[in-house]
């Protein structure tokens, strides 16, 4: 179990992360002051909280699935397929990418804990083809699985990611050549038709209990005639809006939007401030991800979703919602369902 918490950087690649303005005292620090708890917050009534979950916080049934043929998709136009939480396959231009991959049997260093709902865990690294970039956008549970990267690692060619996470999948057997780490606003020419550039998102890291000794982020894919926004976890912040500037308009922006709670404002959206956060992207459609698989905070399972369902109509922001498995033709397919209704 000590090899899921994966390793500290150290060496050449700690000396590369000191040397970003990002990096101080040891560690990595958020554009904004960002408190993980709120300044009023209770830790010992939030651990309560947290052992007397309401039943709510899961589904009462297993939710619909489909088991897309992942290796016979569709070719007439770039796909994505959402597999619950933050993990999604891209099939675009000619590259296959997976991104932020949890296909274990929990999303802790503790076997017991959070374990995915009924119905959710029905793909596999066995059901990919093989892969020419796997991207992490941080070193959490939810987002990099120590089993699933044993898996993923001889599956593709590649691995990108922020500084020093790339300390944690050496020591998991992956070959050095095979990593590359981003600071914020770095890119890098992935093909003569493909970049890749790392942007900031206001969050924290860790696999133990020091936070903040790799970094965390999100991702612009430009990629021929599509330019998509891979959001990692992130509170709503000012970054937002410089980066739909910088690198906008996005034909499709994927989202965190649950997982959210008043005593951890800074470091999660609420709904509401997700379809903001698309607006100031200036992206074309929204994708809401990071629910719909684990439990990691206290409200009902499916109140992210209809919050931002609600606020979106409001605004006017196009979204998709497709099932688990699904998969959807960018800028052809726009999944309304709302599938989450009918258990």
């Amino acid at each position: 179990m000590a090899r899921t918490f994966g390793k500290r950087p150290s060496g050449a690649r700690l000396q590369r992360m000191m040397q970003s303005p990002n990096y101080r005292k040891g560690v990595f620090h958020n554009l904004s002051p960002t408190p993980v708890m709120a300044e009023d917050a209770s830790f010992w009534k939030t651990l309560k909280d947290f052992l007397n979950k309401p039943k709510n916080v899961r589904p009462d049934k297993p939710l619909p699935v489909i088991h897309a043929d992942l290796r016979n998709l569709p070719t007439d136009a770039p796909v994505i397929v959402w597999f619950g939480h933050s993990s999604y396959y891209l099939q675009i231009n000619g590259k296959k990418i997976l991104v932020d991959p949890v296909f274990g049997k929990n999303a802790s260093p503790v076997p017991f804990m959070i374990k995915p709902f009924a119905g959710t865990n029905v793909f596999s690294i066995a059901d990919f083809p093989d892969l020419d970039m796997v991207i992490l956008t941080h070193d959490h549970y939810d987002h990099m699985d120590y089993t699933t990267m044993l898996q993923v690692k001889h599956k593709t060619t590649h691995f990108y990611t922020m500084l020093g996470v790339g300390s944690h999948l050496e020591y998991w057997g992956v070959p050095p050549e095979n990593i590359t780490e981003f600071d914020w606003w770095e890119s890098q020419q992935v093909d003569s038709n493909t970049t890749l550039t790392a942007a900031p998102g206001r969050h924290f890291s860790g696999r133990g209990l020091k936070r903040g000794e790799t970094l965390w982020g999100s991702f612009i894919l430009k990629t021929g005639d599509y330019n998509l926004y891979l959001g990692g976890d992130s509170g709503y912040d000012f970054h937002f809006k410089k980066i739909g500037e910088e690198y906008g308009p996005f034909d499709l922006a994927i989202l965190e939007c649950g997982q959210y709670n008043k005593n951890w404002p800074h470091i999660h959206m609420m709904p509401e401030e997700t379809v903001q956060a698309a607006i100031d992207l200036n992206a074309k459609v929204l994708l809401p991800v990071h629910w719909g698989k684990f439990d990691l905070a206290l409200h009902p399972w499916d109140e992210p979703i209809k919050r931002l369902v609600k606020h979106a109509a409001e605004l006017n922001q196009k979204i998709i919602t497709p099932m688990i498995g699904e998969p959807v033709r960018i800028g052809k397919d726009f999944p309304d369902k709302q599938w989450w209704s009918l258990l």
